[in-house]
């Protein structure tokens, strides 16, 4: 075992994936599986019937006190003020900048008490920002990533294999609910990251082997990072490291909706500006015309000129053929652009379109 490899950190789940068969790989500091019985299998299973993913490796962060609501609205970009007790809201986190440092979920638990969920990656970091603004605040701050297991259950049929199974009432979209799952306090969450219905679990790590292999006997599917990867990137989901980073600002990557420069938050100005001012380079999915896989740092071509990069790209098992997003000049962003990708130095033709590249017929 490498150095590199003794210090990834395990999920309470990675006896359960080790035995499995999981094909486990490091991702942001943890040994996380990428598959199972292969990644386009389970990204059909997620479209098409039901799935399991462990994303114990998210952070979550907890906030409490009178000034939670006025510590939030500067700290993150949409307005807390619009979260009901019980419900959920995309967010983001940026620097002075307006690069952003993370993108979030916000969950009001009660009236001056909420949960954020952070990326693995950037967790310590978003910690680091909670912290130092919190001293403006009448608000107590703190890491709660070693209280939770998070389960995602996605697809048509994972309400209804959730609630035979568990016997848990299960809270509409973007609604958090306080449960008991396995005779422990639980959250339900009426969110994911697949484009499909479903909830996501946090729950106490002790029962979490136990909860997942009750699901699992029931019919849903293991999945990896990889379909989850393959599922996010069909609807256009954002991922940081990505399609963001602290170079990227909200509005050149199409998230102007969940800025409200109203309420003040970190990095509004600039926020403001350009959003007044328009940007050089959109982020636009796209799609490839005949054969070839896009990947990430692929140069985007339009004749002899550079007008973009790949930021996310892969082949997608519902649409059969290459997929992605790029950040491009901001003319050439529209709807049926036709450009080139030049995939480990061969060009391939694309056609810019628009989001969801996915969707699931009504």
């Amino acid at each position: 075992m490498t150095v590199e490899q003794s210090v990834l950190r395990r999920t309470p789940l990675f006896e359960i994936h080790q035995e499995a068969g999981a094909k486990l790989v490091p991702f942001a500091g943890w040994e996380m599986p990428v598959q199972y019985d292969g990644i386009k299998e389970e990204h059909i299973a997620v479209r098409t019937h039901a799935g399991i993913f462990d994303v114990s490796h998210m952070g979550q962060i907890e906030v409490e006190g009178p000034g939670s609501l006025a510590f939030l609205q500067r700290l993150v970009t949409n307005d807390v003020a619009k979260i009901e007790v019980g419900g959920a809201q995309y967010s983001l986190l940026l620097n002075e900048d307006a690069g952003v440092i993370d993108d979030l979920f916000v969950y009001r638990l009660a009236h001056d008490r909420y949960l954020v969920i952070t990326n693995a990656g950037n967790h310590t970091a978003d910690l680091a920002q909670f912290g130092l603004v919190a001293r403006d605040f009448d608000v107590y701050v703190r890491d709660a990533s070693a209280n939770y297991a998070m389960l995602a259950v996605q697809g048509p049929n994972a309400r209804r294999i959730l609630e035979h199974t568990l016997h848990v009432d299960l809270p509409p979209r973007m609604k958090v609910g306080a449960r008991q799952i396995g005779r422990r306090p639980a959250l339900v969450c009426g969110t994911g990251y697949t484009g499909e219905d479903g909830v996501e679990l946090l729950i106490d790590p002790e029962i979490a082997p136990a909860i997942w292999t009750e699901l699992v006997d029931a019919g849903v599917v293991p999945c990896g990072l990889g379909a989850r990867d393959t599922l996010r990137l069909e609807v256009c989901f954002h991922l940081h490291g990505n399609d963001l980073t602290t170079e990227t600002d909200p509005i050149s990557a199409g998230l102007g909706w969940a800025c409200v420069e109203a309420t003040g938050f970190i990095g509004s100005d600039k926020v403001a500006v350009l959003r007044a001012n328009g940007i050089d380079e959109k982020l636009a999915p796209f799609v490839i015309e005949g054969a070839g896989i896009p990947r990430q740092g692929n140069p985007v071509m339009l004749g002899e000129e550079t007008v973009g990069e790949v930021t996310s790209g892969t082949f997608s098992p519902s649409l059969a053929r290459g997929i992605g997003m790029a950040y491009l000049r901001s003319d050439l962003a529209e709807s049926e652009t036709e450009l080139e990708i030049d995939v480990r130095g061969k060009r391939r033709t694309a056609r810019v379109s628009s989001k969801p590249l996915y969707e699931k017929e009504r």
